[in-house]
């Protein structure tokens, strides 16, 4: 398996070098001037210059890209054209709220998505069956920002139970440990603030599970009843066997491989999906950071944003894999 992880890891080498290299392109093609967007309208074509000069915007495409990759490979991400703050720093600090919500919409997503195809697969069209299936076609169908809005109106507007942004209420107290508000409660027993901080990520976390528990949940039904046909379940029920224990033993088991796929790489496009949720909610991560940084044609923050983003969807995927040998002993990565 060491071998294995070393090859892989090579092989994000050039990956990422791919990936630099779209994002680097693709962002200088948006229109739009960043010393423009820094100075206002009313600058003079004098001041534009000395900015762009300064800020090395007049180098070449070679050059720009050249200092870009010699900066990343050393260790720093650089300033941001806007605010001229430490883009490691700022990623630091927003990075651990992109991934709470990540990991709590990807929680809620298997618990719900999982559970929900298993019933359906064993109760094969059945109301329930129908229902959950229908509800995960409007999962996969219904926009984030549109499903977000709604979500803010209902439970904040007409109820009044949730709050409608930000991740903990103002004059709430919570010593700062990982940045990870749920985690750093715990630690510090401070259950006030574990619930105001579960309540402001329960909106988000929802919005941001939604497309993922339905495709979840239609993968874990099509497994399900693919496994329950095969001769050994057949064997189990004839031998007496619990349903219970013949579903999430056997069948389970061995339908969770295509499962586990999914998940991967959900869990990854459920980093990039967090810029809706973020900016819709005001959701302080790297999401609502890199949208800021786009409007303010801030081209340093977004690429190395995008960049840690693909990093960290690789090495997601690559988790995965490894995962295969344990819900399937017979795979080997030899």
């Amino acid at each position: 398996m060491i071998k294995y992880m070393i090859q892989r890891i090579f092989m994000l080498i050039p990956v990422l070098i791919g990936v630099s290299i779209l994002t680097f392109s693709l962002i200088h093609l948006i229109p739009g001037d960043p010393a423009r967007s820094m100075l206002g309208e009313k600058a003079t074509e004098a001041q534009l210059e000395n900015l762009r000069e300064e800020l090395g915007l007049n180098d070449s495409y070679a050059v720009q890209y050249g200092r870009f990759i010699g900066n990343i490979v050393q260790g720093d991400l650089g300033q941001s054209i806007q605010s001229k703050e430490n883009i490691a720093e700022q990623l630091l600090l927003k990075l651990p709220a992109t991934m709470e919500l990540t990991f709590f919409a990807i929680f809620l997503a298997i618990l719900i998505g999982v559970f929900a195809g298993v019933i359906a697969a064993v109760k094969q069209y059945s109301w329930f069956d129908n229902l959950s299936m229908t509800g995960a076609l409007f999962g996969v169908s219904l926009p984030i920002f549109w499903l977000g809005l709604m979500l803010i109106w209902l439970f904040s507007v007409v109820l009044n139970i949730l709050p409608p942004s930000g991740r903990l209420t103002a004059g709430v107290e919570l010593t700062s440990i990982t940045n990870f508000y749920l985690l750093d409660s715990l630690l510090t027993a401070n259950w006030p603030a574990f619930k105001d901080a579960f309540l402001h990520l329960l909106m988000p976390g929802l919005a941001l599970a939604t497309i993922p528990m339905a495709i979840i949940a239609r993968m874990t039904r099509s497994s399900m009843l693919e496994v329950m046909k095969q001769d050994y379940i057949r064997t189990a029920n004839a031998k007496g066997l619990k349903m219970r224990l013949i579903i999430f033993q056997h069948a389970l088991k061995n339908a969770f491989l295509p499962v586990l796929t999914v998940i991967g790489l959900q869990f990854g496009l459920l980093l990039g999906g967090a810029v809706l949720t973020e900016t819709i909610f005001s959701w302080p991560g790297i999401g609502r950071y890199v949208y800021l940084a786009i409007l303010g044609r801030d081209y340093p923050v977004v690429q190395s944003t995008i960049l840690i983003v693909a990093t960290i969807f690789v090495f997601v995927n690559l988790i995965t894999d490894l995962l295969y040998k344990y819900v399937d002993p017979r795979i080997r990565f030899d």
